[in-house]
């Protein structure tokens, strides 16, 4: 299919000449059972490998979108393996310096595992073509190497076999820090080699054109190129944009209108109660939408938690309030069909009716729709369980103001006077307390702030402080969360340094891979020969450290068979906070001293650039100049 410049190919396995059973793996995403979502995995990573070296393509870099793609990295090794007739090892640099997992959740359902039964089934040549044994196959899929309970994470795989990993926002990379932590041991979250990219909208596809016609140097509705000014908002008149504002929400309910008599729909409910609904909504009123998975995390809950109070806010006479929800749950989520029921029932109630509505058979056109005519776009999921968020970026690009909990993208998006949030910490450790506060606060804003700005007009009937909040979210917000700009940071963070490492790694016969591959052998083999002979440090946890004062550290360690410059030792000075990270204070290296036999002294002086009341170690690490990052090879011991 070519999408603009762009050719994508869709894996597809209805075909004759296929087994029936296997024609039917692709039939249905979330369709069947945990094997045929194993199968769809295989079919996505290793077929999606060989589908591509098929039609002669043969990617710098591949991008792992979640764990589900895992599988291509194992596809990737053997044919390193078995064309190439690189080690297993060697084709583990070779894989992992070409390759990036983004992980998109935090939430444990959006992370696949497997049972180790189910891997024997499909995958059982796959070690002898590695030369690994059925272990050392399994422990890349898992936390716990050897630890035969454990089920094969797919993005555990995924981290395993990739240079670089990353989250899809600033928080979201913390999140994910925490989240993988154990992978690699003797570090804390804070330290670790995952960084983020913002996820961002493709923007000529969710901005409305009258909108792009106020923001493009030269529009042309035809053309996806049109290079947005975000600061030419500031430059229309107040009123112009409020009447854009007003026809694209007109746009919106008349679409509803139509949608609500569509056969498929109307077929389901009661036509007095449709007639009604059509009747009572309304084109000039403040409308609010949430619409999007509806996850039990998300919390479309919450709105509907004080029903009297509810019912105040839509039906005050000189200021009412319309609430349009949309959306569609896991087929498997019993929960987050249970929440759609109960807004349905709710919404049919006689004080709710066209006032608080539910829109079934939620699709991209009404999502588009939907961000392009609502006033207020409304998110509440609980934290820090939201990791990046979208609908919310394409709501602002067409000059919704958005409402959220300070989570996922919102965290870096919130500017006050361009929408509104409520914190980013949790104030109650027990989740049904937050719930009930969140409710509180979101009732509140509406009624104080969010319908006073809006229903303020000046003589010309324009609500100005509003547009001011418009034109600010528009410029300052919405210009920061394009796909340009995500695909520019992927650029420079991750693909062009991993393009230029894995192109090293291959000159002259791989020279450098091998080389690598055989001192981190070398060092596994050797590591738990080394000995600490004696550490003399300062206690940092008993007397506060001095801003201006010289601290002196020694390290005497028998290397066994190991030079020097393959060991490192450094001093890190953190802070203690829970979840057992650490505010890193001071990190600073040991400089090698001394050398007799296999004995070395590290001696470290250094003047503390800030003071306080620390708790301190000194971390023995393997050292090589050509790894990429600390996480690239763990072996680490605390003294």
């Amino acid at each position: 299919v070519d999408i603009g410049r762009t050719e994508l190919y869709l894996l597809d396995t209805d075909f004759e000449e296929n087994q029936p059973q296997d024609r039917a793996i692709t039939h249905h995403l979330y369709g069947g059972d945990w094997e045929n979502r194993f199968k769809q995995e295989m079919i996505l990573g290793i077929g999606g490998a060989r589908a591509l070296d098929e039609l002669g393509i043969h990617p710098d870099i591949f991008h792992l979108n979640e764990g589900h793609a895992a599988f291509a990295g194992l596809e990737r090794l053997k044919l390193a393996i078995v064309e190439e007739k690189y080690s297993f090892e060697e084709a583990l640099e070779l894989v992992r310096a070409a390759s990036l997992f983004t992980t998109h959740t935090p939430v444990p359902a959006g992370h696949d595992s497997f049972p180790e039964d189910m891997l024997r089934t499909y995958m059982a040549h796959y070690p002898e073509r590695l030369g690994i044994t059925w272990e050392q196959f399994m422990d890349l899929g898992k936390l716990n190497p050897g630890d035969l309970t454990e089920r094969f994470s797919m993005s555990y795989l995924a981290a395993n076999l990739s240079q670089e990993v990353n989250g899809v926002s600033k928080l979201h990379g913390a999140v994910s820090q925490r989240m993988f932590a154990n992978l690699w041991p003797g570090y804390f979250p804070s330290e670790l080699h995952i960084g983020y990219v913002t996820n961002g909208v493709h923007y000529p596809t969710w901005t409305s054109p009258k909108i792009r016609d106020l923001i493009e140097t030269s529009p042309n509705e035809h053309s996806f190129d049109n290079k947005p000014n975000w600061d030419n908002i500031n430059n229309i008149p107040d009123a112009k944009l409020w009447s854009i504002r007003n026809a694209n929400r007109k746009k919106l309910i008349d679409y509803i209108r139509t949608r609500l008599v569509d056969p498929q729909i109307v077929k389901y409910e009661n036509p007095r109660q449709v007639v009604e609904i059509q009747e009572k909504l309304r084109d000039d009123v403040l409308t609010i939408g949430f619409a999007r998975r509806f996850a039990t995390y998300k919390r479309a809950h919450l709105l509907i938690r004080d029903l009297e109070r509810l019912s105040e806010i839509v039906n005050k006479e000189d200021k009412p309030v319309q609430f349009i929800f949309a959306g569609k749950a896991h087929p498997n989520d019993k929960a987050g069909q249970e929440l759609i029921r109960r807004i349905v029932e709710v919404s049919k109630k006689p004080e709710f009716t066209g006032k608080l509505l539910f829109l079934q058979n939620y699709d991209m056109e009404l999502a588009k729709k939907m961000v392009q005519g609502v006033d207020i776009w409304l998110n509440t999921p609980t934290r820090p369980l939201e990791a990046s968020g979208t609908s919310g970026m394409k709501a602002v690009m067409n000059g919704a103001l958005h409402f959220s909990v300070l989570d996922g993208w919102w965290v870096e998006g919130y500017l006050p006077n361009a929408g509104w949030a409520l914190p980013e910490e949790k104030t109650y450790l027990q989740q049904e307390f937050q719930d009930e506060l969140d409710a509180e606060m979101i009732y509140t804003i509406i009624e104080n702030d969010i319908v006073p700005t809006y229903y303020h007009r000046n003589e010309e009937d324009v609500p100005v402080n509003w547009i001011a909040h418009v034109k600010k979210s528009i410029s300052q917000v919405a210009s920061k969360f394009t796909t340009t700009r995500m695909m520019m940071d992927y650029e420079d963070r991750f693909y062009h340094k991993l393009y230029l490492r894995s192109n090293r790694l291959k000159q002259e016969d791989a020279e450098l891979t091998r080389k690598i591959a055989t001192w981190k052998r070398k060092v596994t083999r050797y590591w738990d020969g080394l000995e600490i002979i004696t550490a003399d440090q300062f206690d940092t946890s008993r007397q506060a450290i001095v801003l201006g004062k010289e601290y002196n550290s020694e390290v005497v360690l028998d290397l066994g068979k190991l030079s020097p410059n393959e060991v490192g030792v450094e001093l890190v000075i953190a802070e203690l906070i829970e979840n057992s990270d650490a505010a890193i204070k001071h990190t600073k290296e040991f400089d090698l001293e001394h050398v007799e036999g296999q004995r070395a002294t590290y001696r470290l002086s250094f003047i503390p650039s800030e003071p306080g009341v620390y708790d301190s170690g000194i971390r023995i690490y393997a050292k090589h100049n050509e790894l990429p990052h600390r996480m690239d090879f763990t072996l680490v011991r605390w003294v």
